[in-house]
């Protein structure tokens, strides 16, 4: 007769959740995942190409979250695994000491599953992953690899950097939820840095309440990253996940770029405005104007110079093993001059504090989380420009999925909030995601 950890070992694309759920009624079941997890990963990863590297051990571990695969986006430091950055220089790099993010997930319980694809350093450069959806098309940039994985139910959670887009964007490219919180409210410490006024380390998962659990549990700070800020802290309910914020007061926040989207993409986004709006929500459009004007030049300044700094001499030292992508990028920001930068910080900080303002009244803001699906070829991770306003004032931000596009890939909506209050912008969207009630499943890739 079957052993009940073998009837029950939970299918791919279980949320995270859910997973403990059985898992507390089913201690086995833990270990069995695991090995399911890895089995699938191993029978997919050659066609998939979204880890550098795979774990050894997956039994499971006591904690808030044993039992939990989370694959780790290779900028992020492992003491036991190589850690890459997407690049050559560092291809047998092994660090001395976990990532703070690393070392509270261990604490935790959770089973750090591998490394994932990055772009190099985070930046354009492309790796190997292609989208689960239809591999002729990219699965966004830069945490690739955590967002195809989650994608193909590999596992169900995955942690990712964002700079400009690269959270939200994958995530709404391979149909998955991506959360980035406020700036500072995870401890970059251990992750390889490529503008640190705009760095932010965040969760790929299935489910809204996936997101806001890991959040719950990996909020810090750290006396090494000193742009950390504690959030108010908060408890997920296992059982029942968040409570929605039901009825919200919503921002749509389309910006002048908003002819450039494809029009499948105009269409996801409007309907889910009615059905919102036939929900009970309050939804009101605004302009965001100066948000509009001002971020893209602003964040591309503050980036490009500090990565300058950050990258040059290493580009000195490795010019053979660094890609031009790379090359170009330091050489932009080779053009901007101290007042570009200073006047682009200055930006940066009048633009938080104006936002508070504009959005006194609403409980967060509809948008896009990309102009529409991934772009087709592997050389180019696509658009993020939906994403920098929010990147660039620091707020949280969730992507969530809401359809498919012509090509019969993912397409999403975004969902962005004050800074500090994540809380309530994961509220939000977990009413969001309740009256959209859109699940893609599991890409044909990833199927038996």
């Amino acid at each position: 007769m079957s052993q009940p950890s073998e009837l029950q070992t939970p299918k791919a694309g279980a949320g995270v959740l859910e997973l403990l759920r059985q898992f507390a009624s089913d201690p086995a079941a833990a270990s069995a995942y695991g090995e399911d997890c890895l089995k699938r990963t191993q029978r997919i990863e050659p066609r998939l190409k979204a880890f550098e590297y795979l774990p050894r051990d997956v039994t499971a571990k006591t904690g808030p979250l044993g039992g939990i695969p989370v694959a780790i986006k290779d900028i992020i430091a492992t003491s036991d695994m190589p850690t890459t950055n997407g690049s050559a220089i560092y291809r047998d790099h092994v660090p001395a000491a976990d990532a703070w993010v690393v070392a509270r997930l261990r604490d935790l319980g959770a089973t750090i599953f591998g490394k994932t694809v990055s772009t190099e350093f985070a930046w354009r450069h492309p790796g190997p992953t292609v989208n689960p959806w239809n591999p002729a098309h990219s699965p966004g940039g830069s945490s690739s690899g955590s967002a195809a994985a989650v994608a193909a139910g590999l596992v169900p959670l995955a942690l990712g950097t964002q700079t400009l887009g690269s959270v939200i964007r994958p995530a709404a490219f391979n149909g998955v939820v991506g959360f980035k919180p406020s700036f500072g409210a995870i401890p970059r410490t251990g992750v390889h840095p490529l503008s640190p006024s705009l760095d932010h380390v965040g969760f790929f998962a299935r489910r809204v309440d996936d997101v806001a659990f890991a959040l719950s549990l990996l909020a810090g700070t750290s006396a090494d990253d000193l742009h950390g800020r504690p959030l108010p802290a908060f408890t997920v309910d296992g059982a029942h996940g968040l409570t929605p914020l039901a009825k919200p007061r919503l921002a749509v926040a389309r910006f002048a770029k908003w002819e450039r989207a494809e029009p499948e993409q105009k269409a996801v986004f409007d309907r889910m405005i009615d059905r919102l709006r036939s929900a009970g929500a309050v939804v009101e459009e605004v302009a965001f104007a100066e948000l509009d004007a001002a971020n893209w030049d602003a964040i591309n300044t503050i980036m490009l110079s500090e990565a300058t700094t950050i990258f040059s001499g290493l580009i000195a030292r490795y010019p053979d093993r660094v890609s031009d992508v790379m090359k170009q990028h330091v050489e932009s920001g080779r053009t901007k001059t101290a007042m570009d930068y200073l006047a682009a910080k200055a930006a940066q900080a009048e633009r938080q504090k104006a936002l508070a303002a504009e959005l006194d009244g609403f409980d967060a803001v509809l948008t896009l989380p990309a102009f529409g699906e991934a772009p087709r070829g592997l050389d180019w991770t696509g658009d993020a420009e939906y994403c920098a306003p929010w990147t660039f004032v620091g707020a949280p931000a969730v992507a969530l999925p809401a359809g498919f596009g012509k090509n019969g890939l993912p397409l999403g909506i975004q969902v962005a909030g004050l800074y500090r209050n994540d809380l309530q912008t994961l509220r939000v969207a977990k009413w969001v995601e309740t009256i959209l009630a859109f699940d893609p499943g599991v890409p044909a890739l990833a199927r038996p």
